[in-house]
């Protein structure tokens, strides 16, 4: 993901993260630059492109689950919500 020079947001995600699971796309950011945070190829939803499943804390130590695609040098986030008791232990 060293290539990575920004995110590309889509509307329609962005408001459905906020109205299901009140995850704003700022803290979506901060995810991505959490030092512990765990990136996984996510092969069972990868069809017509890569996605991957981010495990990390915000600024403010929230933990999310964000799944998302890379599209060029660009992030779109795909969805985003609390961690789960399962998936907080691949964090740990």
């Amino acid at each position: 993901m060293k290539d990575v020079v920004g995110f590309q947001w889509n509307r329609g995600n962005s408001g459905k993260n906020w109205l299901k699971h009140s995850v704003s796309d700022q803290e979506c950011e901060e995810v991505f630059f959490d030092p512990k945070k765990k990136i996984l190829l996510d092969n069972k939803h990868s069809e017509s492109e890569p996605r991957y499943i981010l495990l990390g804390a915000t600024i403010r130590t929230r933990v999310l689950v964000i799944i998302f695609t890379k599209r060029k040098s660009l992030i779109r986030v795909i969805s985003a919500r609390d961690i789960n008791k399962k998936e907080k232990k691949l964090y740990e």
